[in-house]
Parts: C-alpha cells; sequence; structure tokens
C-alpha cells in the first residue's frame, strides 16, 4: 500500500473561510493510536486514563472496516429446502489500518521501537498487572477529524523488508486490526459507529465541560456525554492542557443543534 511521506510534505495554512479562494492546501493531521488505560471497575464502556500514543510515521492511504452479522440456520433431517434462518445478534466492528516505518535515512533502531509499541498493545498493562487483572490497552484511531471507535488491537503483523549491514531492521510494514470493545452507545446509528467525526479539545483556562458542550453541540446539558467519553468523576475539575475527546453529534442519547 503505498502512502504520502509526511516528511517532505509542508502543510499548508487552512483555507480562509467560505472557500479555497488562494488555492491554499488543507493543513496536514498526522494519524496516530491514542493508547487508554483499561477501565479499574472492568467496564467496557468508558476508557480510563490517557497513556500516550503511537504516531503513525506516514498517514494511510487506506482504512479497512468490516463487520458482520451471526445468523443460524436450523435445518430439519431430510427436509429438502433449508429452513429458515435466524439472527442471533452482531459482531464487532473491525478497522484495519497498515502502518509504514522507515529509518533508512539514519540507520537508527526507530523501527525496531515503533514496531514494539505496536507489539506491546496485545500484552496487559503493568497498571492492570498491579490490580491482578492482566489487560492490554484500550486503543482509539484518530486522524484529524476522524475517530475510531474504542478498541483493543487483536493483531499486529510486522513484516520487516530492510536491514542495515549489521542485521538492524531500518523498514518495516506494519498490518494493525482494531475490534471494538463494546457496541454503539445509546442513540448511535449502529452502521456508523465505526468512524465519527469526533474531535481532540485540550482543555485551556476557564473551560468548562458545559461550555464545551455549548459550543461543540449547542446543548450545555451535553456535558455528561462528554464526561463519560474521557472517564471524568469531578466535572469541575479540568486541568490546563488535558486532551478530552468530543464524541460526535450523532452519538449523542439526544438531539442537538450542532455547533
Amino acid at each position: 500500500m503505498a502512502a504520502q511521506p509526511v516528511a517532505f510534505i509542508a502543510a499548508a495554512p487552512p483555507a480562509p473561510a467560505g472557500g479555497d479562494k488562494g488555492g491554499s492546501r488543507p493543513k496536514l493531521e498526522h494519524a496516530y493510536l491514542e493508547l487508554r488505560q483499561p477501565p479499574a471497575d472492568g467496564g467496557t464502556t468508558t476508557p480510563g486514563p490517557r497513556m500516550g500514543q503511537i504516531d503513525f510515521q506516514f498517514n494511510p492511504k487506506e482504512l479497512t472496516l468490516a463487520k458482520t452479522a451471526k445468523w443460524e440456520r436450523k435445518t430439519a433431517k431430510g427436509a429438502k429446502k433449508a429452513g429458515p434462518a435466524e439472527f442471533k445478534g452482531a459482531g464487532p466492528s473491525k478497522l484495519t489500518v497498515e502502518m509504514f516505518f522507515d529509518a533508512s535515512a539514519k540507520h537508527d533502531d526507530a523501527v525496531v521501537k515503533a514496531v514494539e509499541s505496536l507489539l506491546a498493545c496485545c500484552v496487559p498493562t503493568d497498571q492492570t498487572h498491579q490490580r491482578q487483572q492482566g489487560v492490554p490497552p484500550w486503543v482509539i484511531f484518530h486522524w484529524g477529524g476522524l475517530t475510531g471507535f474504542v478498541g483493543y488491537v487483536s493483531q499486529v503483523q510486522a513484516k520487516y523488508t530492510l536491514f542495515t549491514p549489521g542485521g538492524l531492521p531500518i523498514r518495516a510494514t506494519c498490518q494493525v486490526t482494531l475490534e471494538e470493545i463494546s457496541g454503539p452507545v445509546p442513540g448511535q446509528n449502529p452502521t456508523s459507529g465505526a468512524l465519527a467525526a469526533r474531535r481532540v479539545h485540550r482543555v485551556v483556562t476557564g473551560d468548562t465541560l458545559a461550555l464545551l458542550a455549548w459550543r461543540e453541540y449547542g446543548d450545555p446539558a451535553a456535558w455528561r456525554e462528554i464526561a463519560r467519553a474521557n472517564g471524568i468523576d469531578d466535572p469541575m475539575r479540568l486541568l490546563p492542557g488535558t486532551e478530552l475527546l468530543l464524541p460526535a453529534a450523532e452519538e449523542l442519547g439526544g438531539p442537538t443543534r450542532g455547533r
């Protein structure tokens, strides 16, 4: 899969309001995987604190989304026709992305470290080990305004394709599959839940959840949705610099008036 090298593309300023009259290019957004601690209570809806992120060195050219439906068909012995199909439930959404890493210019161990960080997403975190739970981190895919469901890394396939004379891998292609942990939130269309136009907001002095909800959705009462999406127990304590995930409007339980 071809990819655009970030290092060789100059990010142009955002287009002026009312259209791209000056021919300027939109700002380049970098894709990344956000890592979250699994919730301490063992739930499957609200992720725990942020652990960090794994950056894409090159933005993906393609995203593969998959969802399955489980049906069961019972056929009576000796029957000439198949019996009626019975729906048993929807399978989880899956997102597959390709991550390409290259260190051929520096010949350092950056590629090895990037692959190790991906493989670590399949290993329980130290914090859950201490609680004797043993759960890998939760992962959220981000790319500009596009955000994937909260899920876990179900598979990582790394293929090293270039080495130094000393045998150090300096180029790799990784196939990463994310699988959603829980189904769509209440009020969300299950067919559009795999990728949503969520945003990430960095808290500044004076921000409140109600104010953010008013700016984002036109409804200050939607602050509860922001708190739920970020595992916030005390909405009155927002630390400047904290990054908050703002759910897409279609994910909210009730109607909003838009931004």
